[in-house]
């Protein structure tokens, strides 16, 4: 038994010569070391994709993609320039394009300060140091990971889907802003209370999720989530139901004859 156990010992291949062989035409370099976790450990050459040409080709194959829809629909659609603006004439509503219709939202709740520079700054903030806060490599290049974090994210997308849509919906039928114009200075009605409320409605699911068993990795699909999701909602409710005045209203019965689809 002891002697079998030593021959097979003796005929298995060490793990350095499975990933580099010797006697092959290749050759190798070690180019970097790296300290800590990796998500190049215990992987060869033979067993790793590599950004270029595999990556590469498909980010160029889908650039031209996006350039030839992009150069079809202008073929398709008329969007000649409006004329020359007139101070006297106040176009009503009056929309952002559709890229900052988000922020346009935003700024119906609360202070400019807050809404165009604060969140969008954080928001850019939290993608940068996304990666040095979820230094998890087990799931590196997996699209949605597990099954666990599929449902993670459906959940948070519908959880953000219907406060965010209620926010809106709320604050503009019992805005902040008017009720305590008169009662309470303008940095609490316009940036402390909203600001509050919002950053309530964010962290809600996080800290939800936290008296579970789960990860910083999940943790940052929940904030991601929600982030994504409230930029759809806040574009599409500034682009689709403000009307005249930048009103709510249902798309089929705005007034005065206005189209949302007019503009696109």
């Amino acid at each position: 038994m002891a002697d079998h156990q030593g021959s097979s010992m003796a005929n298995q291949t060490p793990i350095t010569d499975e990933i580099f062989p010797k006697h092959t035409s290749k050759t190798y370099a070690l180019v970097e070391l790296v300290r800590g976790e990796s998500a190049m450990v215990d992987k060869g050459p033979d067993d790793t994709l590599f950004a270029f040409p595999s990556v590469l080709l498909r980010e160029i194959v889908l650039f031209l993609g996006v350039t030839l829809a992009i150069f079809l629909f202008s073929l398709v659609k008329h969007a000649p320039l409006e004329e020359i603006a007139n101070p006297f004439v106040t176009t009503d509503p009056a929309k952002a394009p559709w890229y900052f219709l988000g922020l346009q939202e935003l700024l119906e709740h609360m202070h400019p300060l807050l809404a165009g520079v604060i969140i969008p700054a954080v928001l850019v903030l939290f993608l940068v140091v996304l990666p040095y806060i979820d230094r998890s490599s087990a799931e590196a290049g997996v699209w949605f990971g597990s099954a666990r974090d599929k449902q993670i994210v459906a959940w948070t997308a519908l959880y953000t889907l219907f406060v965010m849509s209620a926010y809106v919906v709320l604050d503009n039928a019992f805005s902040l802003r008017e009720l305590l114009r008169a009662g309470a200075p303008q940095w609490v009605a316009q940036g402390l209370l909203p600001g509050g409320i919002l950053a309530l409605l964010v962290a809600l699911p996080a800290f939800a999720l936290r008296q579970r068993q789960t990860t910083t990795h999940q943790i940052m699909l929940v904030l991601f989530t929600v982030m994504l999701v409230s930029a759809v909602v806040f574009t599409v409710s500034g682009f689709l139901f403000r009307g005249p005045g930048f009103k709510l209203y249902w798309p089929w019965q705005m007034p005065g004859g206005y189209n949302p689809w007019d503009g696109l």
